[in-house]
């Protein structure tokens, strides 16, 4: 996609959190970790035994209730006691999520989960505001970000089609709706709770430790 068209994109509203895909192959575990074209952004330990990869897309609402209300029990629980590895990539639906995927990968390793959080958290904001760049660069603002590294990131062509290669490779793996999740190579979608996750993954650890 050209600058120009992306930008005039950038105005319409966000779309839907999934899309009609024709059925793939489970792909194996090993598939799903290589690394694609983007360098993982990852929490929690390397050597985790469980490692769950969530396609995300950052104007999708099931996305923002998963983010809020599931996450910062499971990363509790999970991520930050060392028993889970949580690699999160990008699924954008629309252009205002890629170019919200895109601003949090310029914001640095070590800025990039703040801002995707406070992009979640202010998703009602952008995501459907009726000019959305505008909107966006107010909010990374709020990171400390200029105009002009706003416009410098959304300007990388080169970073708009990293993140939709990122995407195309979830949809080879049957991705098609966001949250999708794949915990050990075994796939899940939805906005899944805490209670939903912990039956998914507490039998992975159980076996681990047997």
């Amino acid at each position: 996609m050209k600058r120009r068209e992306f930008i005039m994109l950038m105005a319409s509203a966000a779309a839907s959190c999934s899309i009609p895909l024709a059925a793939n192959a489970q792909p194996t575990a090993q598939d799903l970790l290589e690394s694609g074209d983007l360098p993982e952004m990852t929490l929690g330990s390397a050597d985790a035994p469980v490692t769950v990869i969530e396609y995300a897309s950052m104007t999708c609402g099931h996305c923002r209730t998963f983010h809020l209300k599931t996450w910062p029990k499971f990363k509790e629980k999970y991520v930050d006691t060392g028993k889970v590895r949580f690699i999160v990539r990008e699924f954008p639906f629309d252009p205002r999520a890629s170019a919200a995927f895109m601003l949090a990968r310029c914001s640095g390793d070590d800025k990039w989960y703040p801002t995707i959080d406070l992009l979640f958290r202010t998703q009602d904001r952008w995501a459907r505001a009726p000019e959305g760049g505008e909107a966006l660069k107010t909010v990374m603002g709020m990171t400390g970000m200029n105009a002009a590294a706003f416009e410098a990131c959304l300007a990388d062509e080169d970073l708009l089609a990293k993140i939709t290669a990122v995407a195309d490779r979830g949809k080879s793996f049957g991705v098609d709706s966001t949250p999708t999740f794949f915990v050990n190579g075994e796939m899940h979608k939805g906005a899944l709770s805490i209670e939903q996750f912990s039956q998914i993954v507490d039998p992975l650890l159980a076996a681990v430790k047997g």
